[in-house]
């Protein structure tokens, strides 16, 4: 089997957080618990925000405060010009706090903001790095990064300005209605009735918009994976003239999400009408109240302004309270998502107690009975009472048709996957009982795709072993026969390769993913059709790189070319998960099985 048509279908299984509205993501505010535990983190900032906060909210409800002054006593028949001052030089004060707090207000929050979404992004990152490649067969990595940044987007909103301005609007609405109680008790009475009624429509509405609040998310999560996997294969769709159907298919994902969008809107739109009706409208038969009692004079004027505003503060921190929940809601959908990759726990771990690994290691590798199916093909065999073992410095080559089994031995030699029976062991020691750290550290793999990061030549080359010297770096590169192109690079080791090494040909990537395994230096070396895709220039530079990559290592080799491992010590014949034939090339051409008429299709011969 080759490395594409072994790996399982992504997405077969119904990926995290897509379509799965379970009420524990949805019914509450309490996924947001990781976004305040990462705030915690920081008491310092929180606590001089919360301080800028309260002085904030204090100083916008002395606001009504100081124009019952000025218009009581400011205001009033024969006050002097410095009596006047007096009283809008309090103002002023006032005015002049509320400034200088809001920028303390604004500068803690938003650090508070940024800081929290960068822990988020870091301690998810994390943990996705520590999850076993099974984990991305069924969860696509393209919706993965997406969660990363847009709904990191809506975390940041969340911290930098929802909370403040929730904090700062409920501070508002509890000390404007103790301040109404005391301008005018009788007045509040009937303005503190209205607030239960603000809190049914939020109650009711807000259930609806936590549920769609996701749906919104998935559908621009599918989105931005959309847009990913389309602009990595630009050459295909342009090559096949999809241009116009990747259109119509991205067109109908953006209509998808604008309608969940539009559901959104609307059932917010009329909670905050709601909402802002049963508010003013209670506030304007208090206000006529207050009208009338000025007019009998048991009112005075500077009061019912100071209420008059007072009361318009208060109903607008409960009106924003409204847009400020449908926010929270929002980033609690997008919590619950990036906490599902945060929780997620990898199903490939060191063992409590990890077995050390013999030193110096000897690179034998053994597999016992081995018999293993893919997480995502539960029903179909890869591996069937497999039994081989490799010996120290011995050169394996495994052939045989696609879906033969050939690349999962090299994905359980790794550890990526563990075989559901059997023994896997790596210098005598189980892999199951070993740290699979070390297990890697032992293993070198030359993939039938060099693949390459968007970095500099430099930084891929010693992605094999990151501590290496330039003269390390340089030795090997001239061992893989790729010191000549790298050397005619503008910048040389320092010349960026573009994403997945555009810049580069497939047989100089091949190469300096040969120099990479080089480098790495284990005793273990795993080849995956490393010539299968080159030119014949090409692969007789990576053929001769392969050879002294080779040299004094345990080799195991998947080869369709059967001219490129006539030398294997040892030819491994493999067909529906199990070995049918081995022994050397002239044995087995002989032999008139599955070997021989595999080479007889490429070298047109019946034998050898």
């Amino acid at each position: 089997m080759d490395g594409k048509s072994e790996t399982p279908e992504k997405g077969s299984q119904n990926p995290i957080g897509v379509e799965d509205e379970t009420p524990r993501k949805t019914r509450s505010l309490r996924p947001l618990r990781m976004v305040w535990a990462a705030a915690a983190r920081y008491p310092g900032q929180v606590a001089a925000a919360l301080a800028a906060l309260m002085v904030t909210a204090a100083a916008t409800l002395a606001i009504p405060a100081g124009f019952k002054l000025i218009i009581d006593r400011g205001f009033a028949a024969g006050s002097d010009a410095a009596n006047i001052g007096r009283w809008f030089r309090y103002l002023l004060i006032i005015v002049t706090v509320l400034a200088i707090g809001t920028a303390f207000r604004f500068f803690f929050v938003s650090w508070l903001g940024e800081r929290v979404v960068a822990d988020i992004r870091l301690a998810v990152h994390r943990n996705l790095l520590r999850l076993s490649p099974a984990f991305y067969e069924q969860n696509s990595p393209k919706e993965i990064s997406s969660r990363m940044t847009s709904d990191t987007t809506l975390i940041e909103q969340v911290v930098g300005t929802t909370v403040s301005v929730a904090l700062r609007n409920v501070l508002m609405g509890i000390g404007g209605i103790a301040y109404l109680f005391v301008l005018a008790p009788q007045l509040t009475v009937g303005l503190v009735l209205v607030i239960p009624l603000v809190v049914i429509p939020i109650t009711v509405f807000g259930r609806r918009v936590r549920s769609v609040s996701r749906d919104s998310q998935d559908r621009i999560a599918d989105i931005g994976a959309m847009v990913t996997e389309v602009l990595s294969a630009m050459k295909i769709v342009q090559g096949f003239n999809q241009e116009q159907r990747e259109t119509d298919r991205f067109g109908a994902a953006v209509e998808r999400s604008f309608a969940t969008a539009k559901r959104r809107i609307l059932i917010r739109a009329i909670m905050t009408s709601v909402v802002i009706f049963l508010v003013f409208g209670a506030i304007t038969l208090l206000m006529w109240r207050g009208a009338l009692g000025v007019s009998s004079g048991t009112i005075s004027g500077g009061t019912i302004a100071a209420f008059v505003i007072t009361g318009g503060l208060v109903a607008g921190a409960f009106g924003a309270l409204t847009e400020v929940y449908g926010d929270l809601l929002r980033g609690a959908g997008a919590a619950s998502r990036l906490n599902e990759l945060l929780e997620e726990v990898p199903t490939i771990a060191p063992p409590a107690r990890p077995q050390a690994l013999p030193v110096p290691a000897r690179g034998s590798l053994s597999f016992r009975n081995v018999s293993f199916r893919y997480p995502t093909r539960p029903d179909v065999a890869a591996l069937k009472d497999f039994t081989l073992e490799v010996e120290p410095g011995e050169t394996v080559a495994i052939v045989g048709p696609s879906g033969a089994g050939k690349s999962t031995i090299f994905q359980l030699a790794e550890r990526f996957y563990d075989p559901q029976a059997g023994t896997i062991r790596l210098d005598g020691i189980p892999l199951a009982s070993a740290d699979p750290a070390d297990i890697r550290d032992r293993i070198a793999l030359v993939p039938q795709d060099g693949v390459l990061f968007s970095a500099n030549a430099r930084d891929n080359l010693r992605y094999g072993r990151w501590n290496a010297e330039d003269v390390e770096i340089w030795e090997a590169a001239r061992a893989a026969n790729a010191a000549d192109f790298l050397e005619r690079l503008p910048d040389g080791l320092d010349t960026d390769l573009g994403e997945n090494g555009a810049r580069l040909s497939g047989g100089q990537q091949q190469r300096l993913a040969i120099a990479r395994a080089l480098l790495r230096d284990t005793p273990i070396l795993l080849l995956d059709e490393a010539t299968s895709a080159l030119d014949a220039e090409s692969e007789r530079l990576v053929q001769d790189a392969l050879d002294r990559l080779m040299q004094n290592r345990t080799t195991l080799v998947i080869a369709h070319r059967l001219a490129t491992i006539r030398a294997a010590d040892r030819i491994v014949v493999m067909d529906e998960g199990r070995i049918v034939e081995q022994g050397s090339h002239h044995t087995l051409s002989r032999a008139g099985g599955l070997y021989a008429r595999l080479a007889a299709l490429q070298f047109g011969m019946q034998t050898a």
